[in-house]
């Protein structure tokens, strides 16, 4: 299989879709000569370009390789100087050395040795104990899931981000993988400031540049100090892993044999104190610890021949060195005494120690059990020589600094790549190492309880003792031993962060989920992350100016117990789906005991910090709507998609297959549009309707139908629905699409309307354009697929809208300044004609129009009444609408009336009879169209040439007498004149007459009102029921539309969508 260089470990195959790289299907590397050989499988010859032999496919699964371009790969091609293709080497690491030992290093490091003393003085042996099984608890679960994830197929390099993001999905991924890299980044912050600590504290003190003057400012002092080497420290490590990794890399023995050689000493250490407990006095004034730096003797006075002196202890707490000075109470009140600091394991230490001293900020370290006169004055202890307590202590707070100490369990899974057999590897490795290091801590909060004194364990950096390290006084055979194994491990540490956090980056911005991270996606011609790089030393430098070891701690706890949670979420939600392609190796796993480590997770998030567990999730929630938002739109097999499909069954299978209640009646779109022969959309506009629709949350489904057979126009499909989604992208129109293959149009809309959609969730109303062209088109066709589909809407019990002028509807960019949008409520829909321009109220476009709602009253109707009736049903259905009713009499059918009837029946009659060529049909029709579109515009006379064949008698005067006469009813006298001059009249279809005199008035109403609305909507009257009236049915919706410029038709589907009670 080729290797990638983008380093990505995703390709898009043609459907546009990404994929997982696989060396089993669809591979591009495949040697199209030998890929078919032999005769013996001529029956499969024509399908080995998809499905290769099963010979070849082993082939290739033998000579795979999960590597991305690593650390090795870095490092060879700074080796290699000319390009070439490397061989790929088969990956040779067993267990031992590439999961178990990686682990134990990143575990074991810079909280054993700096603060675990310290930890046990405080939360005393029973306490600590509880905070390191919970922590090991915690990471033991989360091991059990990753392992569980880790197993479940190949895992390529990139690890835990790869098992995170390729379970969870690329929101998920992508909020977890970042967070999971601030935590590696403020990991290699605390290691830094570990080691300036262990080179400041315990090797070099005086290259301190900040000294302080007054011991209140020391804390001051010794934060500048380790921002300004912090600082050094982290240019100085960037600049290593810039220059080249392998230098890190050959390095790492060399960090793990200090720490291994540490964690003997100490323990070797413990074991001599049991014979030979190490002198190491702290000097007590009555039962309060005193720092012993700036003193000497640990006595008031001292006998020099036969003459007592005072001690230099005397000058810090007298105002002179004379026996007669004046001194502090209670130096005077309290003696002096010497306690063994590590008085070994044999001793009764481990009984005072048991329990937890937690102390205040500023607190004296007090000694339990010890005699002591307490000082009657209230006299201020600043500036005098005790032990204080830096920071306030308490069990909660501990958890967060001692967390990080249990990190680092997912190094064997980010070197996945380098391992020979990585499914047995990765769980046996770490759940090993986790033991071990359970172990080791466990068993040095017992040993550390049990030697060492209480008040010793409380100073957290030696100042009783000089300012020595503790854990290396006490380990054997010299100090020195944990102090430089100390300093290396967490210098080496650092700099492991600084090598992984930037890969950890750059697989992130190669994924392209987060689309402003691209650019750390780049780097050197080898690979090497540099700009990932500067951005890992940036962040790492926050940690550093925060410059507290105590405060950086938590921060990164934070990041990683989130990581651990999302691991734990993956792993059930894996086992509770109970997805096909779940087939771990590691069996012993469980949902119950990912549920608990993630509970454990989510509850040690709160314990350490509230706070910073708030600002974690806001963090992790700002990305995951990012990536949603404008992340690239990745495909991976993930849970959560798994998770939608099993809820999405759930609730189809809940849902009501029936109409739901008319409370919850909302409109569930079948949008039908139209393709020109490229597959592009003929009236966008069609969807930006459909967004402004959609206050409504309904169902969208974007159908559309081309003619043919699936086998020959299955492409032309792929392409019509890409370009449909990339329209609805535009458009911000939610929803699905579908595009079906008919031997013709009308079949093709038939099996839309009958089939889009599943179970209870399927499309109540149907939207569709008007067909402007309807008389030119082929044959009568067009026409009467749009009479059916209204037919098949009507028999399916489902609303119909028709969109008139659709080109000249606003997209959703455009803003209504004012304006009305018109209901004409003619016959009651159920009330889908009202509940519409509320929807469409709710959109921008049209939030500042105000509606208006037009009733029709006949002549017997109380005008007044019907006002009052329908103001009071709106106040009801909570609706803002100013109402009007238009008195419609009626009047006698007018001369212009029975002329455009006379027309269409001519026409109709006209193209039944004579056999005319397709361009002879269309220039008939169009001869007719302008004849009538002439006759009724507004404002100028009603004169057109009339076609061949069709006799006409209209003159300019009849015209003008006509117009006269149509401002008044005309009387039973006039019709009959009427009739005597046009005998021809005589012979219409009354039925006609009466509906096309419906058109003309109830036209001429609405154009009179509504002629200036932003939208007209008005009820659509259904076709009839004799289809040889199915022409006649498109002109009198033609005649009712006509000189309005945006108009809805709209037709009820036979159910109540709208109701007054709540």
């Amino acid at each position: 299989m080729n290797e990638q260089d983008d380093g990505e470990g995703c390709s898009s195959l043609g459907d546009g879709i990404p994929k997982e790289s696989s060396p089993f299907i669809n591979s591009t590397d495949i040697d199209k000569e030998i890929m078919y050989e032999g005769k013996n499988l001529a029956l499969f010859e024509e399908e080995m370009d998809r499905n290769p032999m099963v010979s070849s496919l082993l082939n290739r699964l033998a000579n795979y390789t999960n590597l991305t371009q690593g650390v090795r790969e870095h490092e060879e091609a700074e080796n290699n100087e000319e390009p070439r293709k490397k061989e790929i080497k088969a990956p040779q690491m067993g267990t031992f050395i590439g999961v178990y030992l990686p682990c134990l290093q990143n575990i074991l490091g810079v909280i054993l040795f700096l603060r675990l003393t310290w930890i046990v003085g405080a939360a005393g042996i029973f306490g600590s104990f509880w905070i390191v099984f919970i922590c090991c608890a915690c990471t033991l679960l989360t091991a059990i899931s990753m392992s569980a994830i880790a197993t479940n197929g190949v895992v390529p390099a990139g690890g835990s981000y790869y098992m995170i993001s390729r379970s969870l999905g690329p929101e998920f991924g992508g909020a977890v993988g970042l967070c999971f890299y601030l935590g590696t980044t403020f990991a290699g912050a605390m290691y830094i400031l570990g080691t300036i600590e262990i080179l400041l504290t315990y090797i070099v003190p005086s290259a301190a540049i900040f000294k302080a003057e007054d011991p209140s400012q020391e804390t001051q002092a010794m934060l500048n100090n380790m921002r300004v080497y912090g600082t050094c420290t982290i240019t100085l490590m960037a600049t290593v892993v810039f220059v080249g990794v392998k230098y890190v890399n050959k390095l790492a023995l060399v960090f793990l044999a200090c720490v291994i050689l540490s964690i003997l000493a100490i323990y070797a250490g413990v074991i001599k104190t049991a014979f030979s407990p190490p002198d190491f006095p702290l000097c007590m004034l009555g039962n309060r610890t005193l720092a012993w730096q700036a003193f000497d003797v640990c006595a008031k006075v001292s006998t020099t021949g036969n003459q007592t002196v005072t001690t230099q202890l005397w000058q810090l707490f007298c105002d002179s060195p004379y026996l007669n000075a004046t001194c502090d109470e209670y130096f005077t009140l309290n003696n002096v005494t010497t306690v063994q600091g590590i008085p070994g394991i044999a001793s009764r230490v481990i009984i005072d120690n048991i329990w937890s001293s937690y102390g205040l900020q500023g607190e004296i370290l007090e000694k339990r059990g010890m005699l002591s006169v307490p000082a009657t004055e209230s006299a201020t202890n600043t500036g005098l020589p005790y032990v204080f307590s830096d920071i306030a202590t308490y069990f909660t707070m501990l958890v967060g600094i001692y967390f990080p100490s249990v990190t680092g369990i997912m190094a064997g899974s980010n070197r996945s790549g380098d391992l020979k057999d990585a499914q047995r590897s990765i769980p046996t490795g770490t759940l090993l190492a986790i033991i071990t290091t359970s172990f080791i801590y466990l068993s040095s909060i017992i040993l550390f309880g049990a030697c060492i004194e209480g008040v010793l364990l409380r100073d957290k950096f030696g100042e009783s003792v000089n300012g020595n390290l503790v854990i290396g006084t006490l380990a054997w055979p010299s100090p020195w031993v944990i102090v430089i194994g100390s300093f290396f491990s967490t210098c080496g540490a650092g700099l492991q962060s600084l090598t992984g956090a930037p890969r950890l980056m750059q697989a992130i911005a190669r994924d392209g989920i987060v689309p402003f991270l691209r650019v750390f996606g780049h780097g050197k011609a080898n690979g090497e992350p540099t700009w990932a790089l500067l951005l890992t030393a940036g962040i790492c430098e926050i940690g550093i100016l925060i410059a507290s070891l105590d405060s950086v701690a938590p921060i990164l706890s934070m990041f990683f117990l989130m990581c651990y949670m999302f691991v734990n979420l993956a792993c059930a939600l894996q086992t509770l789906l109970k997805t096909p392609n779940w087939r771990p190796r590691f069996t012993y796993y469980h949902w119950t005991l990912s549920f608990l480590g993630m509970s454990l997770c989510l509850a040690l998030m709160f314990i350490c910090s509230w706070y910073y567990a708030l600002v974690a999730m806001v963090i992790a929630g700002c990305i995951y709507k990012y990536i949603e938002y404008r992340g690239a739109e990745k495909e991976w097999g993930d849970g959560i998609r798994g998770l939608s499909l099993n809820a999405a069954r759930y609730a189809l299978l809940r849902l009501e297959d029936g109409p739901p209640h008319t409370k919850n009646w909302r409109p569930q779109l079948l949008i039908l549009l139209n393709l020109d022969p490229e597959q592009n959309v003929k009236h966008p506009r069609l969807l930006s309707l459909t967004t402004q629709l959609k206050a409504g949350k309904g169902l969208t489904i974007v159908g559309s139908v081309l003619e043919g057979t699936f086998l020959e126009r299955h492409t032309d499909v792929q392409n019509a629905e890409q370009n449909i989604k990339t329209l609805m992208g535009l458009e911000k129109t939610k929803g699905f699409c579908h595009v079906v293959v008919s031997s013709n149009r009308r079949d093709g809309v038939s099996h839309l309307i009958q089939s889009s959609g599943l179970g209870g969730m399927k499309h109540n109303t149907v939207l569709v354009a008007w067909p402007e062209l309807w008389r030119q088109t082929d044959g009568p066709t067009g026409w009467k697929n749009f009479v059916d589909m209204v037919r098949e809407t009507t028999a399916a019990h489902q609303a119909l809208l028709v969109t008139k002028n659709i080109d000249s509807f606003p997209t959703n960019q455009e803003r209504f300044s004012g304006g009305t949008i018109d209901i004409w409520w003619i016959v009651h829909d159920g009330g889908l004609l009202m509940l519409l321009p509320f929807l469409l109220s709710q959109h921008k476009v049209w939030k500042k129009c105000k509606m208006r709602i037009f009733t029709v009253a006949q002549i017997d109707d109380n005008s007044i009444q019907m006002k009052k009736d329908l103001q009071l049903f709106l106040y009801q259905l909570r609706l803002d609408a100013e109402v009007e009713v238009v008195e419609m009499l009626d009047n006698d059918i007018s001369a212009f009336t029975y002329e455009r009837t006379l027309v269409m029946e001519q026409r109709s009659q006209m193209l039944k009879q004579m056999q005319l060529s397709k361009n002879e049909r269309e220039r008939e029709a169009q001869l007719i169209h302008d004849r009538n579109a002439a006759g009724h515009s507004s404002g100028t006379d009603r004169l057109a040439v009339p076609p061949e064949g069709v006799h006409m008698t209209w003159t300019k005067e009849k015209i003008t007498a006509e117009k006269n006469k149509n401002k008044e009813s005309l009387s039973p006298e006039g019709v009959r004149d009427i009739f005597n001059m046009k005998p021809e009249w005589g012979n219409l279809n009354q039925s006609n007459v009466r509906r096309m005199h419906t058109a003309v008035k109830l036209n001429e109403v609405v154009v009179n009102r509504s002629q200036d609305a932003r939208l007209v909507l008005l009820n659509m009257p259904g076709p009839p029921k004799n289809r040889q009236g199915d022409e006649n049915y498109m002109e009198f919706l033609e005649v009712l539309t006509e000189g309005l410029n945006r108009v809805l038709m709209v037709r009820g589907g036979g159910s109540e969508v709208i109701t007054i009670y709540s």
